[in-house]
């Protein structure tokens, strides 16, 4: 069973969303042990015993995480169904490097089909410098 479906249909998570099933919209990235993952092809089994972070999991309380105040900030929901995987991806990039280029975030490979692309740039690139 993949792990999307359990987080979505057992537990209630509703932040991953179902968009293709096959690993290429990103719709549900979400984290397994703080690296982007897309849980609608990782098997549960692979989650055994590992820390598994949706976008519900990344406020700390009423203060959101630097990125999804930047997200507000920079507006760049419009549907907003690809946005928990956007901001996920985005996460997971500035764990890797605190001063991404746009080539390293135009390669989060998440679709958009609302065309946001350069708003969710702007919004990487604003909460780079809030988290530097």
């Amino acid at each position: 069973m993949p792990l999307l479906w359990v987080l979505r249909d057992l537990l209630g998570v509703r932040g991953p969303k179902y968009g293709c099933g096959i690993d290429v919209c990103k719709a549900c990235t979400s984290h397994l042990d703080g690296r982007a993952v897309n849980p609608c092809v990782v098997p549960v089994s692979e989650a055994e015993g590992r820390e598994v972070t949706t976008i519900e999991g990344l406020a700390d309380g009423e203060k959101l995480h630097p990125v999804q105040e930047a997200w507000l900030e920079q507006d760049v929901a419009q549907c907003g169904y690809c946005q928990p995987g956007q901001i996920m991806a985005a996460v997971a990039l500035l764990r890797r490097t605190k001063d991404p280029s746009d080539e390293e975030i135009d390669a989060i490979a998440n679709v958009c089909r609302c065309g946001t692309y350069f708003r969710i740039r702007q919004a990487i690139k604003k909460a780079a410098a809030l988290m530097r």
